[in-house]
């Protein structure tokens, strides 16, 4: 087999979950082969770079090999190779770290894991500042 379907390769090397979702991505223009963006059809051959953006970052994919079947993770890296720049995932980093300000609408409150997440980078920030700004004296009374 010498070519195969990009949302098939991209879901068989497991960049996507299903095929569907392979084949939106395509259709919504967030996969290039050899910068050059494709429909689901286009097919991949040895040697092609694949780029597929999802956001925050575009990754970067050499084609190593060609499937059509899914495959285990530990047979991968024998079908693709990541040449992503490293300041992309500099990009994603900081991303992680100053995710809860970017919070989209609609995701509802934060989950108990990003509350702790939000409160551990504020105290790094703040280095314990935060906490004794408050508590030193209680110059507003509410109650009158």
């Amino acid at each position: 087999m010498e070519e195969v379907r990009i949302d098939k390769w991209l879901w068989a090397v497991r960049i996507f979950k299903t095929r569907s979702i392979a084949t939106q991505a395509c259709k919504l223009n967030r996969v290039f082969i050899n910068d050059q963006e494709v429909k689901p059809s286009r097919m991949v051959h040895i040697g092609d770079i694949v780029k597929v953006k999802k956001a925050p970052i575009t990754y970067s994919f050499e084609v190593l090999g060609i499937s059509q079947n899914r495959m285990g993770a530990k047979l991968v890296p024998g079908f693709m190779k990541n040449i992503t720049p490293k300041e992309e995932y500099e990009v994603l980093e900081m991303t992680k770290i100053s995710g809860f300000v970017n919070r989209a609408k609609g995701l509802g409150r934060p989950t108990k894991r990003e509350r702790r997440e939000m409160e551990q980078f504020g105290a790094e920030y703040y280095n314990g500042e935060l906490e004794s700004w408050g508590s030193e004296s209680n110059e507003f009374d509410w109650d009158e």
